[in-house]
């Protein structure tokens, strides 16, 4: 195509709007998406919503994407003011539906040819239903977790009890491992609660889609992206809209305000090929003081070389804040077992708050990722061919550890994450297993094997690249 149709809907001033819920990872997600539509011409505009006392966050990282990429523009709503919540993702919910008028107003004024929402923005699809504008879902989890929601009310009907009474007990769907009640996300645990209803209607908006844009590859999940597109996942006499799988997306270069990553860079220059055992988890990720010393031990006694972001250790914050807010910088002395940082200079690193991982672990030093299993970290230690521990912490991530573990194989698992403490006896044990053993070696040439495949889909004619031609194309001469 040559991107300059001149009868059709797309012209320069219907642009593609793109509607991430606030989080820094749907965010970045959803900024890679616009890049992709860029690059094929299309302009595209991305209309934020800031949380509650939080405006500036984002504002240094968006001004660098929008000097890096000039077809982006960013639209912020106005702020709006929230009922109280004791969930974040509640929060979020609301946030979305008290910003419908505001983006309302804008989508009537912008008149876009496409609206594309994130699941927590999904009651932007009653604004778009009610001014025409065709509009998509953008899944920033992979196609199991997809193959689950789309099956949530089926589930639901064909039981009364909630998943926090079934415990250890299985729960089945279609084109997924089965995995263990309580491994769900938090906020289906209890069917009677609110975010439990949000979810459920997320789950049938789903169906009224014009499509579900998906960060995945067909090759790193082909039995539940073709059980989606077989419809077994979808409720009885609804139609299952069709799915596009775009991804590997993972952020194409650090942005914004940087701080530490020449310390992290530099030091890994130092370090000898696939050495480094690299620990990060996530934005929320955050350890009791406890686990914190029982991580360092560990580490310690593995003898192996390690870079490990330490964050401060929840506090007894609102929940809303610690999704929202940025938390204290940690007291390094305070949390790490006296005399560990001596022990292990040299060998080890340890940095506050945060480090560029993506360009972490792209490095060559790096031959371990202990993870939280978020889906973006997951993607970008398959673009890089790093193996994983899986440490799952919180949201959808204790099913993506199932999903890593017993299909994809990439991944094995920290025991002891779902009870009170991971002892440092089985940090010590893990890492080792995965740098020195045979299981290692296997795990990581399966790794690389996904590494090529990600890379694969990606090129002109694979298998993500045709998918996202033939939906542009189809914009396009709509």
């Amino acid at each position: 195509m040559d991107g300059t149709p001149t009868t059709t809907t797309m012209g320069p001033r219907k642009p593609v709007v793109l509607y991430p819920s606030p989080g820094m990872g749907h965010l970045v997600s959803m900024i890679e998406l616009g890049k992709l539509f860029t690059a094929r011409g299309l302009v595209v505009t991305i209309v934020v919503i800031d949380p509650p006392n939080n405006t500036s966050a984002t504002g240094p990282f968006l001004a660098g994407v929008s000097a890096a990429n000039p077809s982006i523009s960013f639209h912020r709503l106005p702020q709006v003011k929230l009922g109280e919540s004791e969930r974040p993702e509640m929060l979020t919910f609301q946030l979305a539906r008290l910003s419908n008028p505001h983006l309302h107003d804008f989508l009537a004024g912008a008149s876009p040819a496409i609206l594309v929402v994130d699941f927590f923005c999904s009651a932007a699809m009653d604004v778009a239903a009610e001014l025409g504008i065709p509009a998509y879902f953008f899944c920033t989890s992979g196609a199991q977790v997809l193959a689950y929601f789309m099956h949530l009310t089926v589930l639901h009907g064909k039981s009364t009890v909630s998943l926090r009474e079934m415990g250890e007990e299985l729960v089945h769907a279609p084109g997924i491992p089965s995995f263990p009640a309580s491994h769900s996300i938090q906020p289906l645990m209890n069917r009677d609660g609110p975010a439990y209803k949000e979810l459920l209607t997320v789950s049938a908006k789903l169906f009224g889609s014009q499509g579900i844009i998906v960060n995945t590859f067909r090759s790193l999940e082909p039995r539940a992206v073709d059980t989606i597109v077989a419809g077994l996942c979808t409720p009885p006499g609804l139609s299952t809209p069709p799915v596009y799988c775009i991804g590997p997306l993972i952020k194409s270069e650090e942005v914004g305000v940087k701080r530490g990553d020449d310390e992290c860079l530099a030091w890994l220059d130092t370090q000898p090929k696939a050495s480094v055992v690299f620990l990060c988890f996530g934005s929320l990720g955050r350890f009791s003081a406890k686990q914190t010393r029982e991580v360092a031990a560990g580490l310690e006694a593995s003898g192996q070389r390690f870079l490990w972001v330490v964050r401060s250790p929840p506090g007894e914050d609102d929940p809303a804040k610690t999704k929202f807010e940025k938390p204290a910088e940690p007291d390094l002395d305070a949390l790490l077992p006296e005399g560990f940082l001596e022990r292990t200079k040299g060998r080890g690193l340890v940095v506050k708050s945060w480090a560029p991982q993506r360009d972490v672990l792209a490095h060559d030093a790096v031959g371990c990722f202990v993870t939280h299993c978020g889906w973006n970290s997951v993607l970008e230690s398959v673009m890089a061919g790093v193996p994983m521990l899986a440490w799952p912490l919180y949201a959808e991530q204790k099913m993506n550890k199932v999903f890593l573990e017993k299909e994809m194989r990439l991944a094995v698992a920290m025991e002891g994450y779902d009870k009170e403490l991971v002892e440092a006896g089985e940090v010590a044990k893990k890492v080792r297993w995965v740098m020195d053993s045979e299981g290692g070696r296997a795990l990581r040439e399966r790794t690389l094997t996904a590494m090529r495949q990600a890379n694969d889909a990606l090129l002109e004619g694979g298998e993500s690249e045709a998918t996202l031609a033939g939906l542009v194309d189809a914009w396009v001469h709509a």
